[in-house]
């Protein structure tokens, strides 16, 4: 992802929740004030890749369905105009590690307050609260009123 110093880069995680989109929204207006642009950071994580077992998948798979479906989202959410404007990018790993590693060196962090984890009671917001506690730069979290 471009790093670029000179650059005011606001970082956005999307996943596909009502509260990312929210987040993706507020990120491109506050890109829009500072004079920045807007990563949308889409990561994904095959279950079970790391458990005890797994089934046998073509990562790439899932890959290019994440591409098309992100694409597809920003056209969805912001209109195709400012659509054009977000760089995307979408990364395999853990969600929270790739979303600290994004926003290095970004102007902010932007999350939803909570995602598409699996044990939703259980895992609310657990992606938004980890960044919260460890980004190297501000962090808002977008709660949707819905």
């Amino acid at each position: 992802m471009n790093k670029d110093a000179s650059e005011r880069r606001v970082v956005v995680g999307v996943d596909g929740s009502q509260s990312s989109y929210e987040a993706l929204r507020w990120a491109v207006r506050y890109a829009d004030m500072v004079g920045g642009t807007v990563n949308a950071v889409a990561v994904w994580e095959l279950p079970g890749l790391y458990g005890w077992s797994g089934p046998a998948v073509d990562m790439d798979v899932d890959e290019e369905e994440t591409r098309q479906k992100i694409s597809r989202e920003m056209t969805e959410v912001l209109g195709a105009e400012a659509a054009g404007s977000v760089r995307t990018h979408v990364v395999h790993g853990n969600p929270t590690d790739v979303l600290l590693r994004a926003a290095e060196g970004a102007e902010a962090l932007v999350v939803g307050s909570r995602g598409r984890g699996g044990f939703t009671r259980a895992l609310l917001g657990s992606v938004s609260q980890h960044v919260s506690q460890h980004a190297s730069c501000p962090v808002v979290i977008v709660r949707h009123e819905g």
